[in-house]
C-alpha cells in the first residue's frame, strides 16, 4: 500500500517505521490535513489521519477525486471523519480501537492528584524559595465519591486505580452491562451522579449524543466544589458553561487534556501573538485549573500499539479488496471512552 500519514510528529516515526517494516511505502508529514493539504495526496491509496486533521465532507471528496480509497486514523476516536460520506464515496475506514488504556487512566489520575494537592502552585512556590504551606491545602481521596461517566476500557482502569485510593465509585454508562458484576462501582443515572459526585470524569467519545453533555443545566445539578476531569473529547463540555462554573466557584477544579476548539491550537508551539484562543486563555488564569495538550495517550507503550494497529489496518487493506478486507472502524458505543 502507498500511504502519506499526515500530522506525523517527531515522537511517533520510530514506532511507525518500526511498525511498518518496509512492507508498505509510506511517506510522513507533519501537516494536518484539510483542504489547502488535500491534494498532497494524489497518487496514494491511503491516508493516515490524527484526530485533529479534518476529513470532513469536502475533503473526503477531494481525496476520492485524486483516487484515495482509504482512510485510517491513528486513534480510537472517528469524529474528525465524515463516516457518512465515506461509505457513500465507497472509502474505507479504519481506526484504532484500543491501544494501552493505562495511558489515559494514569494522566486522568494524575490531573486529579495534581489539582487536588495543588502540585503546579507549589512547585512554582518553591522555585521562587517560597515555602508557606497556607495556600496548599487539599483533601484526602479516601472515601471521596467519584462519577465516571462512561466504563469502558478506560474507564475501567480509572476505576481500578481508584479503588486503590478507598474512593466509592459511581458510573452512568447506559451501555455497559451491570450483568458484567464489576465489582466495586454503582451504577446510577446522570443526574445522581452528578448530584453526589466529589469528583467527575467523563470517559465518552463525541458523538450527537454526547455533544455539550455538560453545559450550564448539568453543572448546577453538581455540588459547590466539584472537581471536573475531560481526557476524552473537548466537545463533551460547553467552555464558556464551564467558565462561568469556575467564575462563580460552582467547579473547585478543572483537569482537562482536551478542548472543544483545539483544533489549529493543540500539537504545535505558537508565538506571543499567534494562535490564541480566548476561552483557552481565559481557562488559562485559573489557578485551580490545569490543562494539558492532549498527551493523555503519550507513552511509549500506547505509541506502539497505535503504529502496530496502523500498520495491521494497512495488512488487511492489501491483503483484500475493499469489500472483503477486516480493516473497519471497531465499534464505538456513544459512551465508550476515548482517546
Amino acid at each position: 500500500m502507498k500511504a502519506l500519514i499526515y500530522s506525523t510528529k517527531e515522537f511517533e516515526k520510530a514506532s511507525l517505521q518500526n511498525a511498518n517494516q518496509q512492507k508498505h511505502d509510506i511517506t510522513i508529514t507533519g501537516k494536518p490535513l484539510n483542504m489547502d493539504t488535500v491534494k498532497m495526496a494524489e497518487g496514494f491509496d491511503v491516508v493516515v489521519l490524527f484526530t485533529n486533521d479534518d476529513a470532513s465532507e469536502p475533503v473526503l471528496r477531494a481525496l476520492n477525486d485524486l483516487g484515495v480509497k482509504y482512510v485510517a486514523t491513528r486513534s480510537v476516536g472517528v469524529d474528525h471523519i465524515n463516516l457518512k460520506v465515506a461509505a457513500e464515496l465507497g472509502i474505507r475506514v479504519a481506526n484504532v480501537p484500543h491501544y494501552s488504556p493505562n495511558s489515559v487512566a494514569e494522566h486522568t489520575v494524575a490531573l486529579m492528584m495534581a489539582l487536588n494537592r495543588k502540585l503546579i502552585m507549589a512547585d512554582t512556590k518553591a522555585h521562587n524559595y517560597q515555602f508557606d504551606l497556607s495556600s496548599l491545602i487539599g483533601f484526602d481521596m479516601y472515601q471521596k465519591t467519584v462519577g465516571i461517566v462512561g466504563l469502558g476500557t478506560i474507564g475501567k482502569v480509572v476505576a481500578d486505580i481508584l479503588k486503590g485510593f478507598g474512593c466509592k465509585l459511581l458510573v452512568y454508562d447506559k451501555y455497559a452491562e451491570e450483568a458484567d458484576d464489576y465489582e466495586g462501582v454503582t451504577f446510577v443515572t446522570l443526574n445522581e451522579l452528578l448530584a453526589t459526585s466529589d469528583i467527575i470524569t467523563l470517559h465518552a467519545p463525541l458523538t450527537e449524543e454526547t455533544k455539550y453533555m455538560i453545559t450550564q443545566e448539568q453543572i448546577a445539578k453538581m455540588k459547590t466544589g466539584v472537581m471536573l476531569i475531560n481526557t476524552s473529547r473537548g466537545g463533551l463540555v460547553k467552555t464558556e458553561d464551564v467558565l462561568h462554573g469556575l467564575r462563580d466557584g460552582k467547579i473547585g477544579y478543572l483537569g482537562l487534556d482536551v478542548y472543544e476548539n483545539e483544533r489549529g491550537i493543540f500539537f504545535k508551539n505558537h508565538f506571543e501573538t499567534e494562535g490564541r484562543d480566548e476561552l483557552l486563555t481565559d481557562l488559562l488564569n485559573f489557578n485551580n485549573v490545569i490543562i494539558t495538550g492532549h498527551q493523555a495517550f503519550l507513552t511509549n507503550e500506547a505509541l506502539t500499539n497505535i503504529a502496530d494497529k496502523t500498520i495491521q489496518n494497512l495488512d488487511e487493506w492489501q491483503l483484500g479488496t475493499p469489500e472483503e478486507c477486516n480493516a473497519k472502524v471497531g465499534k464505538i458505543h456513544p459512551l465508550e471512552e476515548l482517546q
